[in-house]
């Protein structure tokens, strides 16, 4: 965001994130040819991830990016508090396990003696953290279509790719020069984050309870914080330290809920 803009950013790293899949899709399928159900659906989940991906990427304009990670974690407390309008009932453990997953975020992410006022780019954080609860939600609904995940993910990315793109030819000017400059960033987060991780978001939550799987989804930035002190041999602080802690017993404790709230005939055969 130092060399480019929002919707440049966004419109690379999700067309990056296509072409990955592009090898992939064709194989699965033979040819280029999908079901007009996963178009359709493909469609709905492009339009929301690229509304969250780019409301993610304006915040940095204004706020700084530990503030922006811990708001737009806020998504693992909205993901079932939409369940509950919905319907669903939510079990005590897992609202315990998403209070307790945000707390570890807020010792990962937040500096105390940095805390500021709420700015501009807090609140576009926060609308992300929405349409990214309505994203993962999107998920797990479309996937009971029996929809290809790999399929679906692709035809995210694609869509979110003309968004971006288009909004960026009217609203910005993209100087080649300056993507040369951020292109190991655009790689990485074009071919490592939307075109593999995205991708294994939307696979693996065909298998898992969409609560629990925010709440996996924003180790992240415990992961972000261990990678930092292996690679970049940055110290962790005791602050961060007791933060991953906090995460880490926060997931076990959402898998000791899901383990509790299964019924007797989900239970694993002792047969087996």
């Amino acid at each position: 965001m130092k060399s480019i803009d929002a919707f440049t950013f966004t419109g690379i790293r999700t067309t990056l994130g296509a072409l990955v899949l592009l090898p992939v899709v064709l194989i699965i399928n033979k040819g280029f040819d999908f079901r007009k159900n996963t178009l359709i659906s493909g469609l709905i989940l492009g339009i929301v991830f690229s509304i969250a991906q780019n409301f993610q990427q304006f915040a940095f304009y204004y706020s700084t990016s530990g503030k922006i990670a811990f708001i737009t974690a806020f998504y693992m407390f909205f993901v079932p508090l939409f369940s509950v309008f919905l319907g669903k009932k939510i079990k005590l453990l897992t609202w315990l396990s998403i209070l307790m997953g945000l707390a570890g975020l807020f010792f990962l992410c937040i500096n105390p003696s940095d805390l500021t006022s709420i700015n501009l780019g807090d609140v576009l954080a926060l609308i992300c953290a929405v349409f990214y609860a309505v994203q993962i939600m999107l998920i797990d609904k479309l996937l009971e279509k029996d929809i290809n995940g790999i399929q679906l993910s692709f035809m995210q990315f694609a869509v979110a790719a003309v968004i971006s793109l288009v909004a960026m030819f009217i609203f910005e000017h993209p100087v080649i020069a300056d993507i040369k400059t951020a292109a190991p960033s655009l790689l990485y987060s074009g071919i490592m984050s939307c075109g593999i991780a995205y991708t294994f978001q939307i696979v693996g939550q065909k298998h898992a309870n969409p609560v629990v799987a925010s709440l996996l989804m924003c180790m992240e930035s415990v992961f972000a914080v261990i990678a930092a002190a292996i690679v970049l041999h940055q110290g962790m602080s005791f602050r961060e330290g007791a933060g991953c802690a906090i995460m880490f017993a926060a997931i076990i404790l959402s898998q000791l809920s899901e383990s509790l709230s299964r019924r007797p005939s989900e239970a694993p055969s002792h047969q087996a």
